[in-house]
C-alpha cells in the first residue's frame, strides 16, 4: 500500500492494455500508472507485478483493487479517492449547490482549482473542440443531465455492447463528470476518450476545425 504513488495516475486516457492494447479484463498499477491486461499466470499484468516490484493494481471496470502476484484483493477504505477519481459520483444536493458553491478546493498536487474550471489537455490540434467542450459543460441543464449517469442509463448499456453513438454520449458524461469533479488529483483534465469516440463524427485530433460547425454537430 505504501508504494502508491497517486501523481502518477491519470484515468483520463484509453483504457487499454499498454502491452497487448486490448480493452478486455484491464488494470491500472498504481504505483507506475500504466494499463496492462490480465491477473492471472502468464498475464501482462502478473509480468509487470513480478518485474517491476510493483504490487498493487485496480480493475478498471470492477474498481476492485488487487495485490499481485499473491493475486488477492484489497478491501481498504483508503482507496476510495483513486475509485473517485476513476469515476466521480454528484448526488442531487451536490449537483444543486454548483452553481451557488464559489469556493476553490485542493487538488491532491497541491494545486487550487474551482470545480468545472479546470484546464483541458490540448493532445494535438483540439485546441478548437476544448472549448466547446468548456462550453458546453457550463451550460446548467446539459452539465446537470451528465453529471448523473442514471439519467442515460439505458445509453450506457448499449455503450457496452458496442453502439458507436450511445458510446459517444457515455464519454461525454464521464469527461463532465470530470471536468466538475471537486476531488481532482490534478488540475486539468484530458478529453481523450472522448475525443477517440467523437473524432469520426464531430471533433478531429489531428487538425483544427472550425467552432460554429463543430457545435452545430455536437448539437
Amino acid at each position: 500500500m505504501d508504494t502508491i504513488n497517486r501523481n502518477m495516475l491519470d484515468f483520463d486516457f484509453e483504457k487499454l492494455c499498454s502491452v497487448s492494447l486490448s480493452h478486455l479484463n484491464v488494470y491500472a498499477c498504481l504505483v507506475c500508472g500504466k494499463y496492462f491486461q490480465g491477473r492471472g499466470p502468464n498475464t501482462h499484468v502478473h509480468t509487470h507485478s513480478v518485474n517491476e516490484n510493483h504490487h498493487v493494481f485496480l480493475n478498471l471496470e470492477t474498481h476492485r483493487f488487487y495485490c499481485l502476484p499473491d493475486n488477492y484483493e484489497i478491501v481498504d477504505g483508503s482507496l476510495e479517492d483513486i475509485t473517485y477519481l476513476l469515476n466521480p459520483l454528484f448526488q442531487k444536493d451536490d449537483i444543486k449547490n454548483l452553481d451557488t458553491n464559489v469556493g476553490m478546493v485542493r487538488a491532491y498536487n497541491g494545486l487550487t482549482y474551482y470545480p468545472g474550471f479546470v484546464g483541458v489537455n490540448n493532445i494535438k490540434a483540439n485546441d478548437y473542440c476544448n472549448v466547446i467542450i468548456q462550453l458546453l459543460s457550463h451550460i446548467s441543464p446539459l452539465r446537470d443531465f451528465f453529471l448523473q449517469p442514471e439519467n442515460y442509463q439505458e445509453q450506457i448499456k448499449r455503450a457496452a455492447a458496442g453502439d458507436h453513438m450511445t458510446l459517444l454520449v457515455h464519454r461525454f458524461g464521464e469527461l463532465i463528470r470530470k471536468l466538475w469533479n471537486p476531488r481532482n488529483f490534478k488540475t486539468h483534465v484530458s478529453p481523450h476518450e472522448f475525443l477517440q469516440v467523437s473524432k469520426a463524427v464531430i471533433f478531429l485530433i489531428l487538425c483544427t476545425s472550425n467552432c460554429l460547425y463543430s457545435v452545430s454537430m455536437s448539437l
